[in-house]
């Protein structure tokens, strides 16, 4: 079963990341804010389709592993976009039906689609949330989530390709993850300059169009796994990342690192 949040009011006179995404990614669900926003960050770094391409992959694979080696249940996914298929919820629940998942968004076009799109196993459970993540308290409160997920048991926390648009990504981590009981999960992925030298050039484009990108080195997103234990092959560049054929593209094909870790 599915639950709606009824809480839309579109606003298109500004770009948003997600509509970003949704067009470079060959959707529909856009604006010309975005679409200009899009070309301009195209032109930037010509990659940036072929990275977020690999993005969506690299959390199919995380979301599968989680399910089907690390026995996850249940899923807290933050920013979760406009819905590309196939998502996290239709990832898991090919391994485990009765899985439930939360996702959590702030933009009224994704949740709109999300109650359309996202739909749940007879088994699981979906909710949907319109919320701002750098507002964890709100979140972790919300009776959708109260009533989706059991907290008293290990919920995986996916935060996929977000955190560079929050400045303090450490502090928003330790809290969703002190809320979160022993045994849970965090995977991630994150942008940086590390990789491809024209990252700099997209972040400083995002940031100029009203959208703060922050990169990060990989000691900044290892230090996101403080407390947490990695698990293999710990924080690589996202191709790496238990590739599904085991053939690695080259580095410069991405700008994003990736990590999964456990809360003992």
């Amino acid at each position: 079963m599915s639950e709606r949040n009824d809480r839309v009011a579109v606003r298109g006179n500004r770009a948003n990341s997600a509509r970003v995404y949704d067009y470079i990614l060959g959707g529909k669900d856009h604006y010309e804010v975005d679409r200009v926003a899009a070309e301009a960050s195209l032109r930037a770094w010509p990659g940036l389709r072929t990275s977020m391409l690999a993005n969506r992959a690299t959390m199919r694979r995380m979301a599968h592993w989680l399910a089907a080696e690390a026995g996850i249940r249940q899923f807290l996914d933050i920013g979760t976009g406009i819905p590309t298929e196939p998502n996290l919820h239709q990832v898991v629940q090919r391994q485990t039906p009765e899985a439930r998942i939360v996702y959590v968004d702030n933009d009224p076009i994704v949740l709109a689609h999300a109650d359309a799109l996202m739909r749940s196993t007879p088994e699981g459970r979906t909710a949907y949330i319109q919320a701002d993540m750098t507002e964890p308290g709100t979140l972790l409160t919300d009776p959708a989530l109260r009533g989706t997920l059991d907290m008293d048991e290990p919920v995986g926390l996916t935060v996929i390709a977000m955190l560079q648009f929050v400045q303090d990504a450490q502090g928003l981590i330790e809290t969703l993850m002190g809320s979160l009981v022993p045994g849970s999960y965090l995977a991630l992925t994150l942008a940086t300059g590390d990789l491809a030298p024209e990252s700099g050039a997209l972040a400083r484009e995002y940031t100029e169009r009203g959208i703060p990108m922050y990169l990060r080195t990989r000691t900044e997103v290892e230090a996101l796994f403080t407390g947490l234990e990695l698990v293999g092959p710990g924080v690589v560049p996202m191709t790496s990342w238990r590739p599904a054929d085991g053939v690695v593209p080259p580095e410069t094909e991405t700008n994003m690192y990736a990590g999964v870790a456990r809360k003992a």
